[in-house]
């Protein structure tokens, strides 16, 4: 098996409604979609969302980055399925070199790592399980509450509580965060619990005293509360801070993760698949977690589309234990998603295990068409492109893609 054409398509996904914190106002999607096409024809689709404040990664670093490294994905066997396995797999994937302005190369190796892995897992006619077994049935995913006015965050944290959600993630870093959360709370009761996420908003002193603020609220853990980079000073802050804290924008690479435990510099880990470079690395990090007594969480970028969403679930499920998963959003999210059938959660948060072939999802090759910014041909190896595909390899909507899963024979 080898493959032998690719396309990537840089996505602008409008969202349903703008999504702020200290980092970053969004107001669309903001991911690189990679498709891959082997010797039988065969697909398979990953993405990346590039998120320049977390590993310096732009859409365009990243489609450079696969252009860089198709030739080299091309030249290379992927094995059959006998006694492969995801280490296996990942492991043929190439290292795009990160330059000195970026943190790593984690979006374009998670889009090349997820195409691979969803095309070979077709062309066998499995299922990610087969990579990464589940552990449980079913996902329960959180809601997330942006910065902005308390007023507005305490109706979105009331249309939680309707939808039964027991995790709920508030973001924080600006003058009314005391306000946002003790609204927060009012409206979603005592039971369900809240995180937050600074974004690396402040500095110690700062955090300290916030925290302190906001800890009568009854607060599960903090994500990122300082910037990036001073590991001493995390450590620092967590030996003080009341309520827990959990690295994020500093866990990128396995080399992060080691430096953290070191240093004790944190109670737990935000693994997120794009941020970390793919499935299995992301797997490696909160493996390594577990193994220190640190504790999980699966997370999401926001307005990343049901490539991604899907990949997170195979994680989150797979993994042993994972206290709160966050994404899944979908329609919920993007005014349009890329799947055929929803992967959003449903109620009380809960997201069933995907079961179809590759990462198992029918994607709509019109939805990638019409919200693509950009669509590059990153080249073609050993394929005469003038031949048509046989017609049961098409997409949910008809153009040349996978085959739905529901009707047998081949993806």
């Amino acid at each position: 098996m080898k493959l032998v054409g690719a396309t990537a398509y840089v996505l602008r996904i409008p969202l349903v409604a703008g999504f702020d914190h200290h980092t970053c106002r969004r107001r669309h999607s903001d991911s690189v979609v990679l498709e891959v096409v082997d010797d039988e024809g065969y697909r398979g689709f990953g993405e990346g969302a590039p998120r320049p404040y977390v590993t310096g990664e732009t859409s365009e670093t990243v489609v450079d980055h696969l252009r860089q490294a198709w030739p080299e994905l091309a030249s290379r066997p992927l094995p059959g399925a006998v006694g492969a396995d995801l280490a296996a797999l990942a492991g043929l994937v190439p290292e795009p070199v990160a330059g000195p302005d970026l943190v790593a190369a984690s979006a374009a190796r998670s889009a090349l790592e997820l195409a691979v892995l969803d095309c070979w897992l077709r062309r066998h006619s499995l299922g990610a399980g087969a990579l990464c077994p589940p552990q449980r049935p079913v996902v329960v995913y959180s809601g997330v509450i942006g910065a902005g006015a308390p007023e507005a965050a305490g109706r979105l944290a009331g249309q939680m509580r309707l939808a039964g959600l027991h995790h709920v993630k508030v973001k924080v870093g600006d003058a009314h965060d005391v306000a946002r959360v003790a609204v927060v709370r009012q409206a979603l009761g005592a039971e369900v619990l809240i995180r937050l996420d600074a974004n690396g908003a402040w500095s110690h002193d700062q955090a300290l005293r916030a925290l302190e603020a906001m800890a009568p609220s009854g607060i599960q853990s903090v994500e990122q509360p300082l910037p990036r980079g001073d590991v001493a000073a995390l450590a620092r802050l967590r030996a003080a801070s009341p309520i827990p804290v959990v690295a994020d924008e500093s866990v990128v690479t396995e080399a992060d993760a080691e430096a953290l435990i070191t240093a004790a510099a944190v109670d737990g880990f935000n693994v997120r698949i794009s941020k970390c470079g793919g499935l299995h690395r992301s797997w490696r990090i909160a493996e390594r977690a577990r193994a220190a007594g640190l504790f999980v969480q699966v997370g999401g970028h926001v307005g990343e589309t049901a490539i991604l969403a899907a990949a997170g679930r195979h994680l989150a499920a797979a993994l042993d234990e994972v206290v709160a998963a966050e994404g899944s959003f979908g329609e919920l999210v993007l005014v349009e998603d890329v799947a055929r059938d929803p992967v959003r959660f449903g109620h009380g948060g809960a997201g069933g295990v995907l079961t179809g072939l590759g990462l198992g999802l029918e994607l709509r090759r019109g939805v990638l068409e019409r919200w693509a910014e950009q669509v590059v041909d990153l080249g073609r190896a050993g394929i005469d492109a003038r031949r048509p595909l046989p017609p049961h390899f098409v997409c949910a909507d008809g153009a040349p893609g996978t085959r739905s899963a529901q009707k047998g024979g081949r993806p």
